[in-house]
């Protein structure tokens, strides 16, 4: 385990040390053999749903009945609500859009396409993927300890199910690796350009790639190996735990802050038809995302097993929080020095 944890780790951090390109390219590579599989299992699987492809066993086809046994919630809402951490912890990677603005090429054009294509391949991969499942998959069968998807290419009869999907869940993670890389890297890097971390971590090399910045996340990373030796059944879901906080956090902070710039900018006489990319239906898209985002991140505090991330992390990124108003009420209050700046007709003026 840890020589190929080794070899992926060396993998995935050269790609990012190369270059923002490679990681694009590789990042392309990866994505595109898991949307493939996904693609062919909506295919295989929902033939098979309704019965255009025969079960193994003779098994008759589902068609909707699995959705129906049951209802809708069996288990009751509460049970929807404390699974929705896991759900999008899962789910994390759309706001690497905003994140790859800064060194894409035509943001102005290219990030309102990505943000259009990530809503409609979210729809079209998740939704159908998860509804085949839910419809091949009786309730009583569901289990953690195997993937549904091997659970339902054997039971169409595939060969080889549970190595085809091995191989496309180790793919999928190396696309997290990728861009869980590539992400951090560049948040350290932006905070120490705004003077919130270490101007070390915003050094760049001659390939313009944040290379301290990438070597600390890196290491950082690592350290979660260890949940493999040590108290394996409960660390890894306090990571999983935080790490979907993380995510709710980040989301809430974006629908917050969406709503805070539109406020402003109409406010400073700004036009909302000149902006490059103006969100549907708002303010209701901003305010459901904000007030969702934050029902779930509460839920948090009724599953025992993730409570001790709810408690961590929320103190985090309150002290985060509370650090960084300090440090700009106190960069305001001290006075700037004058200086001497030279113009280009040869004047100077005092700032």
């Amino acid at each position: 385990v840890w020589m190929w944890c080794a070899i992926f780790a060396f993998l995935i951090f050269s790609l990012n040390a190369l270059s923002a390109k490679a990681f694009g390219e590789s990042e392309f590579v990866f994505s595109s053999i898991k949307v493939l599989a996904i693609i062919l299992f909506i295919i295989v699987g929902g033939a098979a749903m309704f019965g255009m492809i025969d079960m193994k066993g003779g098994q008759e086809a589902p068609f909707f009945s699995n959705f129906i046994a049951e209802g809708l919630f069996p288990n009751g809402i509460s049970a929807l609500l404390i699974t929705m951490i896991t759900v999008n912890f899962s789910f994390q990677g759309t706001e690497l859009i905003g994140i790859a603005a800064g060194e894409s090429e035509n943001p102005e054009k290219v990030i309102p396409k990505s943000i259009k294509q990530t809503v409609w391949r979210t729809l079209f991969f998740f939704v159908l993927s998860v509804t085949v499942l839910s419809a091949m998959i009786p309730r009583e069968k569901a289990s953690i300890s195997e993937s549904p998807f091997v659970v339902v290419l054997d039971s169409i009869g595939v060969p080889y199910a549970a190595d085809i999907m091995n191989f496309i869940i180790l793919t999928a993670l190396l696309s997290v690796a990728n861009s869980g890389l590539y992400a951090a890297t560049r948040m350290l890097y932006s905070l120490s350009r705004e003077g919130m971390a270490s101007p070390k971590l915003g050094l760049v090399n001659k390939r313009g790639i944040p290379l301290n910045a990438l070597l600390i996340t890196l290491a950082i990373a690592g350290l979660s190996l260890l949940s493999s030796v040590v108290a394996a059944k409960t660390i890894f879901v306090f990571l999983l735990s935080l790490a979907g906080l993380g995510a709710q956090i980040g989301w809430i902070a974006i629908s917050a802050s969406l709503l805070a710039f539109r406020k402003s900018y109409t406010r400073q006489g700004g036009k909302i038809e000149n902006l490059k990319f103006k969100v549907p239906l708002y303010p209701f898209i901003p305010i459901l995302a904000l007030l969702t985002n934050c029902i779930v991140m509460i839920s948090l505090a009724f599953v025992p097993e993730q409570r001790m991330a709810l408690y961590c992390g929320g103190t985090f990124f309150l002290g985060c929080y509370a650090v960084y108003h300090l440090r700009v009420k106190k960069n305001k209050t001290i006075e700037t020095p004058k200086q001497e700046v030279e113009l280009n007709a040869g004047k100077k003026m005092v700032i």
